[in-house]
């Protein structure tokens, strides 16, 4: 779907996981203005969207996992909740981009750790989320058989993900941004060659919004619904551990 000189590592295995890790140590001093701007300040709005799937007015004073955190801006939206009176700590095994995140609330815990790898015992958390995370991992279905197992029996997990939209000329003009604009502006400021090419590249080869729900039952969710945003910009899928 998108041309490159370079064929990037965006299927999966070992040097997925190295590429990946590489690029946001590179990008993490940008990496927040880059998301505001690229997205027209949409990804605030989605993250907002994302925690009010969340369900945590169930346990407000729960233990909450927020994976593949980055800089940690979705676990800031749920510790900054009203009524939020439990903890999220925000994992990543990118310890650049928690550092520059750490300041942003009381309640959020940073801890550098592999979502393949969670150093928690089984059914910690009363509810996870992930946003734009879940593409880069190097391993989807042990991804989230890995969350799964640290869930408590019941508890939701909130996945924001990017998605090709279906409908013209959406789908059209989204292409062409994502295939031009977004990878020039992005490496502009970035100064990182690649990380805004991994972008459209990585969107174009994840799961649909129907498979992505189906590994999700897979891995052991149930009452498994997602959502489309902005014609189908992104999508937020959202999962009860069984």
């Amino acid at each position: 779907m998108f041309a490159t000189d370079r064929k990037l590592p965006v299927s999966g295995g070992a040097e997925k996981r190295s590429y990946v890790r590489a690029m946001f140590h590179s990008v993490a001093p940008t990496y927040d203005f880059l998301n505001h701007l690229l997205s027209a300040n949409l990804d605030r709005r989605w993250r907002r969207q994302t925690v009010d799937r969340l369900g945590w007015e169930r346990v407000p004073a729960g233990l909450y996992l927020d994976f593949c955190a980055g800089t940690l801006d979705l676990a800031v939206e749920l510790a900054r909740r009203p009524g939020f009176r439990g903890k999220v700590i925000g994992s990543d095994f990118v310890p650049r981009m928690l550092q520059l995140g750490r300041s942003k609330a009381e309640r959020v815990l940073p801890l550098a750790a592999d979502a393949l790898e969670l150093p928690h015992p089984d059914e910690t958390f009363d509810g996870a989320t992930v946003g734009f995370g879940v593409r880069n991992l190097m391993d989807l279905d042990a991804g989230l058989r890995e969350v799964a197992r640290v869930l408590k029996p019941g508890a939701r997990l909130a996945i924001l993900e990017l998605s090709a939209p279906h409908w013209q000329p959406l789908r059209g003009m989204y292409l062409a941004y994502f295939k031009h604009l977004l990878p020039a502006l992005g490496n502009l400021v970035s100064r990182h060659e690649n990380a805004y090419r991994w972008l459209p590249e990585s969107v174009a080869v994840f799961p649909e919004p129907e498979a992505l729900a189906t590994r999700m039952r897979t891995a052991g969710f149930i009452n498994v619904k997602f959502t489309r945003l902005i014609g189908g910009i992104c999508a937020i899928h959202v999962g009860e551990r069984a």
